[in-house]
């Protein structure tokens, strides 16, 4: 059975933005928005944003939601596993699932012991990893997503925009990585955006990733393939708030996402 989520993120609360930005709407808000438009569950974001423990635990219980998971970057092969440990404390109680990150720069390859290293911190805590392949990182394309796979038992996350924005292909990557697949993260991209912008990180701000069904990943046909996949499919479309921006344009966006999901895949 495939449940459907979305996260913070898509309503512009993230690392980035959570404190720094004054137009970022509130968790309130965000779980109010999440809740309304039909998604049952939403991942963390920042860690304290949705708030700690019982507090937490309320704020998505009132809402009828579940907590799928949460994003961890992490500089493999550091040994700083800080961050992770933290986050293990929090899923722990909620049985949600850790989401790896390589932090980047792009400056080599993953450290693959360092990635089994976190496997091991969060499968003694009885919780299963995925793995995030994001652009600009270490695991970004398909190559250094196969040399991820084949360098340890990780499950991946697939991400159908990172991995579109990155050169690859979302349906190939599903008939490839079928058997390894963990958790879902189904993103549109505008690759228009990503050709006339000087960078990823420019890029990334500018939009790049739209509304389901608006870019160039084809979705259609990622669904037509997904067969046999049961979990959390977690729409996501990253959303930087400019100066002066309403949120709640953002907000209907994550409202037609989940309608393009029940119109044109009937979930």
């Amino acid at each position: 059975m495939i449940r459907v989520a979305n996260a913070p993120v898509s309503y512009g609360a993230f690392e980035l933005t959570v404190g720094v930005l004054p137009n970022v709407p509130g968790p309130e808000q965000v779980l109010d928005a999440i809740a309304a438009a039909g998604y049952e569950g939403t991942e963390l974001g920042p860690l304290g944003y949705l708030g700690d423990g019982e507090a937490l635990r309320e704020r998505l219980a009132a809402r009828g939601l579940e907590l799928v998971g949460a994003f961890v970057e992490l500089r493999f092969g550091d040994g700083d596993f800080a961050p992770l440990e933290t986050t293990l404390d929090l899923l722990a109680a909620f049985g949600a699932q850790p989401v790896l990150a390589d932090k980047g720069p792009r400056d080599g390859d993953v450290h693959l012991d360092g990635v089994a290293e976190a496997l091991e911190r969060a499968r003694g805590r009885g919780l299963e990893p995925s793995f995030h392949h994001h652009m600009g990182t270490r695991v970004q394309t398909p190559a250094e997503i196969e040399r991820l796979l084949d360098g340890t038992d990780v499950t991946l996350l697939l991400d159908t925009g990172h991995l579109t924005a990155a050169g690859g292909d979302a349906v190939q990557g599903l008939r490839d990585w079928h058997a390894r697949i963990g958790h879902l993260h189904v993103k549109d991209v505008r690759l228009e955006v990503l050709r006339t912008a000087a960078d990823w990180n420019e890029a990334w701000r500018c939009g790049a990733f739209c509304e389901l069904g608006t870019g160039d990943v084809d979705l259609d046909a990622f669904f037509a393939e997904l067969d046999g996949y049961s979990g959390w499919l977690v729409v996501e479309q990253d959303w930087v708030p400019r100066a002066g921006e309403d949120p709640a344009e953002q907000i209907e966006a994550q409202a037609r996402n989940r309608r393009w999901l029940r119109e044109h895949v009937g979930l």
